[in-house]
């Protein structure tokens, strides 16, 4: 069916408040792979309260938003949702620690076409609460499948990056384990469908399948390693498109490129010739 682009234009989110620890940060950080040598003196500051440091990927499951878009009032067809991008723009250092406060809007919607259906974009400013400093905006894109057609778009139409055409400057394997998803979905996200073999199946797939924001989580730590020295404050901005899904126990390769203070980036599974991650782009700063 249709969305209700009118709902959507006048939805109201209310302010999302969440206080975050140092145990926090350090779940998520091993919940993307860091830690995998607890030996690596450039990876431990991420997973060890002594001198902790927190991932900026991590702000995705902060001040989190939850299933809004599946509200009956949106008009969008719950089973037929995904996520289909992740942008984030990061204004200052995330803490190891912190209150938080996030304002939301929807920010603009995309009629893609009847049979094509319909990009929803929702903007999520993160401010310290304490020191109301402002420290990432995120979009996120919701692709309603099954429901474009209806023939009214506003806000901006957002463009994905274009990846250089040459070969990769550098291309990175990550073992993703086991039990990722048991341990990605302690930060935020408790959809049986990472953990529920017959949930899984009933979705139509064979087992449970990683989150997309665990892919995310783990490429943008692939990258921050290998052309950021893992000084996570040169991280800009951090911008994926979400193509395929992921499963836990794979192979995830990091192809990557550089062009002055542009990262490009695309994520694939070789085993299964799937581009999982595409048309990734890190600003360095």
């Amino acid at each position: 069916m249709p969305l209700n682009v009118q709902a959507l234009k006048d939805w109201v989110f209310e302010d999302r408040r969440q206080t975050y620890t140092d145990k926090d940060t350090m779940l998520y950080a091993l919940s993307v792979g860091f830690g995998a040598d607890p030996l690596d003196p450039l990876e431990l500051p991420f997973v060890y309260e002594k001198n902790l440091r927190a991932m900026p990927s991590m702000a995705a499951t902060l001040c989190h938003l939850g299933a809004w878009i599946g509200d009956a009032r949106t008009g969008a067809t719950k089973s037929k949702i995904v996520h289909g991008e992740q942008r984030m723009r990061f204004h200052a250092p995330l803490p190891a620690a912190a209150d938080l406060v996030a304002r939301s809007r929807v920010l603009g919607v995309e009629d893609k076409g009847a049979d094509k259906g319909a990009l929803v974009h929702v903007e999520r400013a993160i401010s310290n609460a304490t020191s109301g400093e402002l420290l990432v905006t995120i979009t996120h894109t919701s692709f309603c499948r099954a429901d474009g057609g209806f023939g009214e778009s506003f806000g901006p139409t957002l463009q994905l990056h274009t990846l250089p055409e040459r070969a990769p400057d550098h291309v990175a394997e990550l073992i993703i384990a086991p039990d990722a998803a048991l341990l990605y979905r302690l930060n935020v996200d408790r959809n049986p469908l990472h953990a529920d073999p017959e949930v899984a199946q009933r979705a139509g797939f064979e087992r449970p399948i990683l989150h997309g924001l665990c892919s995310y989580g783990m490429a943008a730590r692939s990258m921050l390693g290998q052309w950021l020295d893992y000084d996570a404050s040169r991280m800009g901005s951090l911008d994926v498109r979400f193509s395929s899904v992921v499963f836990p126990g794979e192979t995830l390769q990091v192809q990557s490129w550089r062009d002055g203070d542009v990262l490009s980036f695309k994520a694939l599974v070789p085993a299964r010739g799937k581009t999982v991650l595409d048309n990734g782009r890190i600003d360095v700063v």
